[in-house]
């Protein structure tokens, strides 16, 4: 396309006054209510599974369950699901007749409530309401700023919280990376859940190897809370648990840190994370259908232990890369089976989990950024209650990028914003009255009327770090880098954001009771008198 003269002054001409007037007005504080977007949007409207598809993927998850069943389920397993009406055949796998699933489902927590540590973060995973959430066992770091990949540390994990801790549209702060400054699984564990909760207000995620560890992160999360009683009322961190080996398999440890986790109130997110081609039909149906049938065995069970204990289906299937057989979570098959479990999610009326957001690049760039918005948008707008994955994860979720995390609240922000749609139906939306006004007076445009004025905030989103500038006002600011700005915002939260949530004296408890890897001059406080 050829621009005129007169097009490309326009393009590049110098903001004028009134833009500027607009871009103090957009900096300005905003009430909560009249946000573009806020947490738990309703979805639902991407439908990338017919009617038909949806019904028989229904049946073939009933089916699947009935005549397949699970192998090594543990006998406490066995002995609660068998009481709870699942039959143990000859062969050892445990069957569940759709009636069985039904009744798990049932009892169900279908309007679950995930705490945040502050309630001001809580989220309301009721029908397709979507919400935002990392998450990831990355053992690397990405540190673009200079140009290299490092093993993944506790303060690592802490500075990610943080920075979770500041970004709008990232709603619930799950672990992406494992501690790999500490040898110990059990204290790696215990650690996590430190690092993660002494981060950010927001629910929590975290993963456990073994049903010990499990208990003492309740031990530990008692004490924050202020007793176990205060935990149970609000448990504001939530297990994320592969109860299953794809495919149709159960995981022991897995499963004895389900029945720790259900017995002590923790929400679980019940995990299943084949790959589509080697541990999961390479038929996407039939993909969606084994993520489906493994988690509802995992809901069988929990509801056999407690019924309506807290529970989110966590349906993670993944795409393999046929050619290879390495994982590839950029890929479009992959935001196509998340968007269908998201959708099967809302026809079972059940709190759903999926992944989309990842991305098989190594650094922020062009790929990274194209994969991570093309899963990520269909994803959220076919309603999936949590999007996990959803920012900072890299090189097919074996790294994890801090400064990620704020370019990536731009992209959520926008992916929420299209979720939203046009939710106004008002006659006043047609702007008939306001249309009139400019055509009839000879006003020409609309840049200077009440209404653009006053639905500037809460109709559009902005972006905190993209480029919206003239290519005159970039130069002018030194024609700045969106990663170079992203370097430079992180640094600043690092340096001064220490959340202070947790007391001194609840941090002092944690640490004479555990073997606590990050120092007190690690997380911004001063030492212990004490000590």
């Amino acid at each position: 396309m050829v621009y005129s003269s007169t097009q490309i002054t326009i393009m590049t001409r110098r903001k004028s006054g009134g833009r500027e007037a607009r871009i103090a007005l957009r900096s300005a504080p905003l009430a909560e209510e009249k946000k573009p977007v806020l947490p738990g949007e309703i979805g639902g409207r991407y439908k990338p599974l017919s009617d038909k598809q949806v019904i028989d993927i229904e049946a073939n998850i009933f089916r699947i369950l009935e005549e397949i069943g699970f192998g090594d389920a543990t006998p406490h397993c066995i002995e609660t699901c068998v009481a709870f009406g699942a039959i143990l055949g000859d062969d050892g796998r445990l069957r569940m007749p759709k009636k069985v699933v039904e009744k798990a489902m049932n009892l169900s927590q279908r309007n679950l409530t995930l705490h945040g540590q502050s309630p001001k973060h809580d989220l309301d995973l009721s029908g397709s309401r979507v919400h935002f959430s990392t998450a990831g066992a990355a053992v690397l770091i990405a540190d673009p700023e200079n140009n290299e990949y490092r093993e993944s540390e506790s303060q690592d994990l802490y500075d990610m919280a943080r920075i979770a801790d500041q970004c709008e549209h990232i709603h619930m702060f799950q672990r992406t990376c494992v501690l790999r400054d500490i040898a110990s699984p059990r204290e790696m564990d215990q650690n996590s859940v430190y690092c993660v909760a002494m981060g950010t207000e927001k629910h929590l995620g975290a993963s456990f190897t073994e049903a010990q560890h499990v208990t003492d992160a309740l031990e530990m999360l008692h004490i924050i809370a202020g007793s176990e009683e205060k935990w149970r009322e609000r448990p504001f961190l939530s297990m994320s648990n592969c109860h299953v080996v794809p495919p149709m398999k159960f995981a022991e440890e897995s499963l004895e840190c389900v029945r720790v986790g259900v017995e002590g109130g923790m929400p679980i997110l019940l995990l299943s994370a084949g790959q589509a081609g080697a541990t999961a039909p390479p038929l996407l149906p039939g993909v969606v259908s084994q993520a489906w049938a493994e988690c509802l065995g995992g809901l069988v069970y929990v509801n056999a232990i407690k019924p309506g204990a807290p529970a989110i289906l966590g349906t993670w299937p993944f795409v393999s890369d046929l050619r290879t057989g390495s994982m590839c979570g950029g890929s479009p098959e992959q935001g196509l089976i998340s968007a269908a479990c998201a959708q099967m999610g809302n026809f079972l009326n059940l709190p759903t989990g999926t992944p989309a957001g990842m991305t098989d690049s190594k650094f922020p760039d062009f790929q990274a950024g194209s994969e991570r918005a093309s899963t990520h948008a269909v994803t959220a707008i076919a309603g999936a209650n949590i999007i996990y994955e959803s920012a900072g994860m890299y090189a097919s979720l074996l790294g994890t990028c801090p400064e990620s995390l704020l370019m990536d609240n731009d992209l959520l922000g926008a992916s929420m914003r299209m979720t939203k749609g046009f939710s106004d139906d008002s006659e006043e939306s047609l702007c008939f009255e306001t249309i009139k006004d400019v055509c009839l007076n000879d006003k020409a445009h609309y840049l200077g009327s009440d209404l653009t004025i006053s639905v500037m905030q809460s109709e559009y989103i902005f972006p905190d770090l993209s480029d919206r500038d003239s290519p005159n006002d970039w130069a002018d600011m030194g024609k700045p880098v969106l990663l170079e700005k992203a370097i430079k915002q992180k640094k600043e939260i690092l340096s001064e954001h220490f959340p202070s949530h947790i007391s001194d004296e609840v941090d002092q408890k944690i640490r004479e009771k555990f073997n606590i890897k990050l120092s007190r001059k690690d997380i911004g406080r001063k030492p212990f008198k004490n000590k």
